[in-house]
């Protein structure tokens, strides 16, 4: 550890992507790394898509400004591995083993429940997914990002066809939910961020809970409903690029997130960190923000491996048509 750190700030910067300060709490371990480490972080895209993530990578090779760690959805992680250098953390036994590539080409960091947050004063309480249907949802439900390219986006299609009779193996019924809601008018077309639920572009949001709970802050009537029939979870991936152009800082920034306090960092914004059930046996745990986890209620569904991917390929193949 000690000469990963002093090669780390010999190399003194890091790069990273699609990591807004406000998601997860990035911002704390951002700040955090820094003041530690005395490395500098450049946060490229921080709203990108985990698809705007590879196609850094694979558009800016070798150079200086490549993405040295990536942070992405299942369906995007699987489909680029060659891309990856593996690694394994320090704390890499607290993660399950259905959680990480046995190599360390990705593993699991921090996961959470797809929801519907809304902004109470613009629309009426949500007790169904087929309340959006309604009239006065007209122009107000939106994604965060596309679900052919955001993780975030294709698993709100997956919530809704859980929702709608679907099932895991099948996100058909998603993609005729919001079909229909396009039919009525109030599918909107604008990408879900803090700026447009904070201005009311968008007052209906499918995210996960962790993301959605942060808008609260913004806007003090901000909810958020999760229907019992289909509570979705996942895990964002960690990984790091083969041709990170600091590899060092790469690793290092891996440990720390992986540390205590980068796993409650997470936590403290609403997100569970993969090594959660280990640090609560271990007491080291910050249990005020455990505590303060939205509840859930419902059985949990997570997609396999190839649950993922053969959603991503039915978006692929059929999302355009369903909403243009």
């Amino acid at each position: 550890m000690d000469a990963l750190v002093a090669a780390a700030k010999a190399e003194g910067k890091l790069n990273i992507i699609a990591t807004p300060p406000d998601w997860a709490n990035y911002g704390e371990a951002i700040n955090g790394f820094q003041a530690k480490y005395g490395i500098k972080i450049t946060s490229d895209n921080p709203n990108g898509s985990s698809q705007d993530e590879i196609n850094a990578v694979t558009q800016l090779g070798t150079s200086s400004r490549a993405p040295d760690v990536l942070d992405m959805g299942k369906a995007v992680t699987l489909a680029n591995t060659q891309l990856y250098a593996p690694y394994k953390v320090a704390t890499w036994g607290d993660i399950l083993t259905s959680q990480k590539e046995s190599t360390g080409l990705w593993w699991q960091d921090y996961g959470g429940y797809m929801s519907i947050g809304y902004d109470s004063s613009k629309v009426p309480a949500i007790t169904s997914i087929a309340d959006l249907l309604k009239p006065e949802f007209k122009g107000k439900v939106a994604l965060n990002g596309n679900p052919k390219q955001a993780n975030a986006a294709l698993n709100g299609v997956m919530m809704a066809s859980l929702a709608n009779g679907g099932s895991a193996d099948d996100i058909s019924k998603g993609v005729a939910f919001f079909h229909q809601l396009k039919q009525l008018g109030n599918f909107s077309p604008v990408q879900a961020t803090t700026a447009t639920v904070k201005n009311g572009t968008t007052p209906v949001v499918f995210d996960w809970d962790y993301l959605s709970s942060s808008h609260g802050t913004d806007v003090p009537s901000w909810k958020i409903f999760e229907q019992s029939n289909a509570i979705l979870g996942d895990y964002y991936n960690q990984a790091i690029n083969k041709n990170a152009p600091h590899p060092a800082a790469a690793r290092l920034w891996e440990e720390y997130l992986y540390s205590d306090t980068g796993q409650n960092d997470w936590l403290r914004g609403k997100a569970r960190p993969v090594r959660m059930a280990a640090m609560v046996t271990a007491g080291t745990i910050d249990k005020t923000a455990a505590a303060a986890l939205p509840a859930v209620n419902g059985t949990p569904v997570f997609l396999t491996d190839a649950q993922a991917a053969s959603a991503k390929n039915y978006l692929t193949a059929n999302w355009d048509t369903a909403i243009s």
